[in-house]
């Protein structure tokens, strides 16, 4: 087991990449494990980001640019109101043999945005008083604007939608709390969890 880890970072938008980051750096502090968070993003929706992930693994398998094989690699896409599951094995089906066992997908149902109000006492810490999201909503965008509008309502200037807060909502967050109101958001902390301490 190594103590220091290459993680590359495939995410849909910035939304993930400014939570998961931080996520994944800090379950690396609290584990005594060094992260090196390489960010490799793609943009367009899940189907353009899925076509993306094969070019990647497949510059990456060539050595493209001097790309090399991570410790781990962490997809993140929207399940867009699909299951959890479904949306996991939509990645899992389209991973090349040599990352299918260092793949850990972060499946956020439906947005990543709900994410950010997992832990709703340490959003109120952060950001100031919100109203709970409520249960799943499908339609596009909700989530975005909850949050950008949480941030307002909390006398904020809501210069990045929310974003702009995920690395100080990570280290006031309780993962179990947050993983008791988020069930897929308890998958992938479970899994970075087991990962780390099996690589």
């Amino acid at each position: 087991m190594s103590s220091r880890l290459v993680i590359d970072l495939f995410v849909e938008d910035r939304g993930h990449e400014e939570l998961l980051r931080p996520l994944l750096e800090r379950i690396g502090r609290e584990q005594g494990k060094t992260v090196d968070v390489r960010v490799r993003q793609a943009r367009g929706g899940p189907g353009r980001v899925l076509g993306e992930l094969s070019l990647y693994q497949k510059s990456v398998l060539k050595g493209v640019n001097s790309m090399t094989l991570p410790d781990l690699l962490v997809v993140a896409i929207d399940a867009n109101c699909n299951s959890f599951q479904e949306t996991r094995t939509n990645i899992q089906t389209r991973l090349e043999d040599e990352f299918r066992d260092r793949t850990i997908c972060a499946c956020p149902d439906p947005h990543v945005e709900r994410w950010y109000f997992a832990d709703l006492a340490a959003f109120h810490q952060v950001v100031g008083s919100a109203s709970a999201p409520g249960r799943q909503k499908c339609q596009r965008g909700v989530y975005k604007t909850l949050l950008a509008n949480a941030i307002t309502e909390a006398g904020h200037p809501s210069l990045l939608g929310g974003i702009e807060f995920a690395r100080e909502l990570v280290e006031a967050m309780d993962f179990y709390r947050a993983g008791k109101e988020d069930n897929s958001l308890k998958h992938f902390l479970d899994e970075v969890a087991f990962r780390f301490k099996s690589t």
